[in-house]
């Protein structure tokens, strides 16, 4: 491997699509990806080896712990490693989200591969990468100021927050639990939190406030 390329660690739990972004970066000639892992400990076991790496592309949600989660792990072992989300969920929902936990942009899977290596090179460059929409938006809630419900949000946990996001989409817990490998006790133990920290009465409150979250216009 060349000492001159630009190192990169992938993070994500889909080995087909992992080894698709793999080879898709491998073929720059000026980044190569050195390490691959499937879940958070995996991740950071690699780091812990003292693995050059240069950037990592991280995935929101992950078989184990949540990215949110694991971003503070990597973070606590090397402060300065740059990390950039690449995930499938809505950037309008979580790329705020991502950059309070420390995260130097955000890239939805959806989008080309040029865009993923462009993200790249801007966050090594010192910058923030998210799309022109997500800057707009954040832009208008700086200008605005927070409101109160986008206030109690904050305080939810990165678990907290993936259950919500999930309910707005329709989900069950059942099928959340699936989603994120969880027991439905744990599920419904943040359905429970959720409420009380968003202040909601009850279930179908909980129901309505997340969908219309999630559908609000950037």
């Amino acid at each position: 491997m060349s000492t001159n390329k630009i190192k990169v660690m992938l993070v994500d739990d889909h080995a087909m699509l992992r080894h698709g972004m793999a080879m898709m970066i491998n073929m720059e000639s000026d980044m190569e990806v050195i390490a691959e892992a499937g879940d958070g400990n995996e991740a950071l076991a690699i780091l812990k080896k003292n693995e050059p790496v240069d950037i990592v592309l991280l995935d929101v949600t992950l078989k184990t712990v949540s990215g949110f989660e694991v971003i503070k792990s990597m973070h606590a072992l090397i402060p300065t490693l740059p990390v950039l989300f690449v995930s499938m969920h809505d950037e309008s929902v979580y790329a705020e989200r991502a950059l309070r936990a420390g995260a130097r942009g955000y890239v939805m899977k959806q989008e080309p591969g040029e865009i993923l290596l462009a993200a790249i090179h801007e966050v090594l460059k010192g910058n923030v990468y998210l799309s022109k929409q997500m800057h707009e938006k954040l832009l208008k809630r700086i200008a605005s100021g927070h409101s109160e419900p986008e206030q109690l949000i904050n305080t939810l946990t990165p678990s907290e927050f993936e259950v919500l996001h999930l309910i707005g989409q329709g989900h069950s817990s059942q099928e959340i639990a699936k989603l994120l490998c969880r027991s439905i006790k744990t599920i419904e133990t943040h359905r429970f939190n959720i409420r009380v920290k968003l202040h909601l009465k009850d279930g179908a409150d909980l129901i309505r406030y997340a969908t219309r979250w999630i559908s609000e216009e950037p």
